[in-house]
Parts: C-alpha cells; sequence; structure tokens
C-alpha cells in the first residue's frame, strides 16, 4: 500500500538509500513507481539458466563433408527464437512481480462561497474631498475603490456583484465569479452617471432582487448571502423606503452590513466650471444618517461601520471580510493503478510460445 499522506508527502519520494528495499520511482517515468523492487535481483535468474541450457544441449553431431554447399540460410536460427521468448517473458514476469504502479497525487476542495452584493452611493455628495492620500485630498469615491478592489479580490470563492445608486438604483454588475471583470467595472465607477440624490431604500432593494434565487432559499430564507451598503447621505429619493428595503432584507434572512462614508461636520466640496475644471471649494455639512445605517445592519443581522478616513474604510471592509469568511476543507489522496496485468499477461504468453517453440525440438534431441 501506498503510505499515507500525512506520513508520505511526495508519492514519489524515496525512502533513505540506506533501506534496501525502498520503493523505487522509475527514472525517466514520473508518475510512475515499483513497490517491490527487490525481485529485480530474480532477473539474474536467467543469466545463471542460460549457460548451464547451452551445455545441456551439446549434442554428438555427424561432420559430413561438404555439407554446408547443401545448407540454405534462413532468416532467424530455429533453435534461438523459443529461448529468446522464454528469457522475455521470464524478464516481463520479474518486473510484474516487482509490482509497478501509476501513482496520481488528487485534490480535492468542496466549498460553497457566498453570494455579496455591494450597493455604492454614486451621488454627488461622494465628490467630497475629505480623505487623504499620501498627503493629497481625494475625494470619498477615490477612497473607497481601492478598498472595494482588494475586498473582491480576497475572496475568489464568492460570487459578488455591484449595484450602484444615487437618485435611482441599476445593476452595473450581477453575481459573477469573474473578478477581473468586476474590477474593470469597479474601475469604471464615476459620480455623475445616475440623476443626482440618495436613494438608498432603491439601492438595497435593488442588491436583495439580484439575490434571489430559488436553489438557495429554504422555508423563505436567503442562505448564504449578504449586502453591503456603502453611502455617505440620507434617503432623499427613490420609491422604496429604507425601513421597507430592511424587512425585506430580514424577511428573507440576508444580512445588510452598512458603511457610512465621510466626516461629520463640514467638508470641503470642489467647484468646477462649465468645462469640469476644478476651480475651487466650498464647504458643505455632511448629511450621513448614521441612525439609520445602523437600524438597517442591526435588524437584519449585520454591522454598522463608520468610515470617517481611509484607513477606518479599510478596517470596515477587512472587518466584513472577517465575519463573513466560509472556511472548507480540502482533502488530499493519492490514488495508485496497478500495471501488474500489463507485463504478467505478455510474460506468460511469450513464456507459453517459447515452449512450444521448442517441443520439435525437445522431440527431435529425443529421437537422436
Amino acid at each position: 500500500m501506498i503510505p499515507s499522506v500525512a506520513s508520505f508527502p511526495s508519492p514519489l519520494s524515496l525512502v533513505p538509500r540506506h533501506f534496501p528495499f525502498a520503493t523505487w520511482s522509475l527514472p525517466g517515468l514520473p508518475g510512475y513507481i515499483l513497490q517491490d523492487p527487490v525481485w529485480l535481483w530474480a532477473l539474474l535468474v536467467p543469466l545463471v539458466l542460460l549457460p548451464l541450457i547451452r551445455q545441456q544441449r551439446r549434442v554428438p553431431v555427424l561432420l559430413v563433408p561438404f555439407a554446408a554447399a547443401w545448407h540454405r540460410p534462413s532468416l532467424s536460427a530455429p533453435g534461438r527464437w523459443p529461448l529468446a521468448l522464454a528469457t522475455a517473458g521470464l524478464v516481463l514476469l520479474v518486473l510484474a512481480l516487482a509490482r509497478p504502479q501509476r501513482v496520481e497525487d488528487r485534490r480535492e476542495v468542496h466549498t460553497q462561497g457566498y453570494d455579496i452584493m455591494l450597493a455604492i452611493d454614486l451621488s454627488g455628495s461622494m465628490l467630497a474631498e475629505d480623505y487623504e492620500k499620501d498627503g493629497d485630498r481625494i475625494n470619498r469615491l477615490q477612497a473607497i475603490k481601492p478598498v472595494i478592489q482588494a475586498f473582491i479580490n480576497n475572496r475568489p470563492s464568492d460570487r459578488i456583484g455591484i449595484v450602484v445608486f444615487s437618485g435611482r438604483a441599476y445593476t452595473l454588475a450581477p453575481l459573477t465569479f469573474d473578478h477581473d471583470w468586476l474590477s474593470k467595472q469597479t474601475e469604471r465607477l464615476k459620480i455623475g452617471l445616475i440623476e443626482d440624490g440618495t436613494a438608498i431604500g432603491d439601492g438595497l432593494g435593488v442588491a436583495l432582487t439580484r439575490l434571489e434565487q430559488a436553489k438557495r432559499e429554504s422555508g423563505g430564507k436567503r442562505s448564504g448571502a449578504f449586502v453591503v451598503l456603502l453611502t455617505d447621505g440620507a434617503n432623499n429619493r427613490g420609491t422604496l423606503s429604507p425601513e421597507q428595503a430592511t424587512d425585506i432584507a430580514r424577511s428573507r434572512g440576508v444580512p445588510v452590513y452598512t458603511i457610512g462614508a465621510g466626516r461629520d461636520g463640514i467638508v470641503p466640496f470642489p467647484v468646477f466650471d462649465d468645462k469640469g475644471n476644478k476651480i475651487g471649494y466650498r464647504r458643505m455639512a455632511a448629511d450621513l444618517d448614521e441612525g439609520a445605517l445602523r437600524s438597517i445592519a442591526e435588524a437584519t443581522g449585520g454591522h454598522f461601520f463608520r468610515a470617517a478616513d481611509t484607513d477606518t474604510v479599510e478596517s470596515a471592509f477587512k472587518a466584513i471580510d472577517r465575519a463573513q469568511k466560509i472556511e472548507f476543507q480540502a482533502k488530499s489522496y493519492l490514488i495508485t493503478t496497478e500495471l501488474f496485468g500489463w507485463l504478467a499477461v505478455p510474460g506468460a504468453c511469450a513464456i507459453l510460445l517459447g515452449a512450444l517453440g521448442a517441443r520439435p525440438l525437445w522431440h527431435r534431441e529425443a529421437a537422436a
């Protein structure tokens, strides 16, 4: 038997060389081994028997003058091929007894990731430059983009989708395993794609709609899914109120993690000219409805995070990643295929044919 993975990390590894009967890997044939190579010593048997057989076959002959002129040369010596077949058959049988095997290292991972919808606010207030990076001001969207991309990259086993909302809510990307494509869609995010406003209820409602899948529902509850809602304001637009969207999420058993972006108080807001060039700043009061975001998170079994700077935004996504990180078990095992029959059967046939070919010779020797 092949040793277990715990005690034998590589299927083709050899035990120390001082042990003479170790399993041998076949040179030039990766993945193939001889489990009982001690049988190879039996290959010395033909070398011992061959001279004995030749001595026994020496019989007296009658020398006839000019007999060579009567002889017609043949393609092969009739007395040699039975011995050659028997020798080849014996070698094959010995190799078969050495138990050649093909060994494959198989790894099996059983995992079921989460379905995650990111609901991202693209309202005009996300242009407020109350974050800093390397000493320079950046707006709220610029601060959260790389954090979202890192979150996506850290969850390779999950399907992730993105909903963006401002005055209305739209699906930017449905649930997908293609995280490279998803990162490209995240790069495309910019303020002004949607009419201005903050429709938090609609954004959460569309995200919940994207999570509807009958095969992952049990008793009306959606399993293996959650929503991350990021906004910097208060609900002032949309058809669905935050309370109504929260009731839907709670009834479906979908946790909602909420992130409040931006600082409290007065924040700098850029002013642009008609050509889109920044010409200065004006002061704007932050209008984050922290109470509503806390209520959404608490009612659905999620958690609220206050992201007042770049570090806290990153900490919030890391905390969500830890809280909703699925664990899976990887199973590694060896598959061994015995190749005994592939050598034993031809070897036995070769010995049988050699014996049949030697019968006329035996009769002639007996007659002599």
